[in-house]
């Protein structure tokens, strides 16, 4: 018979041994995003970490992504849909326009052929959104992509002829993609988010391509230089035990090496 001090101790030792695979929770994707400074003069400290590019998109997958957050904008009159996350064409080569003011091709301030002049991407171009949903096919990437606030311009124009193409340039590449690659569309504008649902459905798209997105537990506001990623330890703890299928992260190569032994 075992002595009652004998099974205490056993007891003591099961709980202080560590977890087996089997009770490991499984391991969320981690869907990467590149930090943009807060405030109000943040754009003349980004250092364009965005996932707008190919180059960014194979970074992000080495550093243990399996999608990535990006950003469409659509340049004058919805006549291109861009992957670029400013308002303005800082951080790119030729004079600083708004992207709603100029052209793709067309005018000595076009967008096309712009290039990165700062950080880790410097040296990369502004890529139409279809290539980039075949860059991201390419490196078996799903994507996350916000529709940012500027494109209001067209995509809520009260010219029926603009909004129609502009949301022809949004859609037209998702049609062409979405059954052979995972897209996810959403934006923090609340009149975009709720014209992108009427039109999914009018174009007969599934319903999948607005959900299915990452949760967000950083409690850092990034800066540049970046705020340490130990801050986010906890948030992230607590997403990877209340179940979480995905995270977004600012610290996409941190948040991989921090989940090694805790899932499964």
């Amino acid at each position: 018979m075992a002595l009652p001090h004998a099974v205490a101790a056993m007891a003591l030792l099961t709980s202080l041994a560590p977890a087996t695979s089997a009770q490991l929770p499984s391991c969320p994707q981690i869907f990467g995003h590149g930090g943009y400074p807060t405030g109000p003069d943040g754009w003349q400290r980004d250092q364009v970490r965005q996932t707008n590019n190919p180059t960014a998109i194979s970074r992000y997958r080495g550093w243990g992504a399996a999608g990535v957050e990006a950003d469409l904008q659509l340049t004058k009159d919805g006549t291109k849909a861009v992957m670029w996350h400013n308002t303005s064409t800082w951080g790119l080569s030729g004079p600083k326009r708004d992207v709603t003011a100029i052209w793709w091709a067309a005018g000595a301030d076009q967008l096309k052929g712009r290039t990165i002049t700062r950080g880790i991407f410097k040296g990369e171009t502004v890529y139409t959104f279809r290539d980039w949903l075949t860059a991201m096919k390419a490196d078996g990437m799903a994507g996350l992509v916000e529709i940012k606030p500027e494109t209001r311009q067209s995509l809520l124009n009260a010219d029926a002829s603009i909004k129609s193409r502009a949301w022809s340039e949004v859609l037209g590449p998702v049609k062409e993609h979405y059954q052979g690659q995972e897209i996810i569309l959403y934006s923090h504008d609340a009149g975009i988010a709720a014209e992108l649902r009427r039109q999914v459905q009018a174009a007969g798209l599934p319903s999948k391509l607005l959900t299915g997105g990452p949760v967000w537990p950083e409690v850092t506001k990034w800066e540049e230089p970046p705020p340490s990623w130990t801050l986010n330890k906890g948030a992230w703890a607590t997403a990877l035990n209340s179940g979480a299928k995905r995270i977004a992260t600012d610290y996409t190569p941190q948040l991989a090496a921090w989940l090694k032994g805790k899932c499964r």
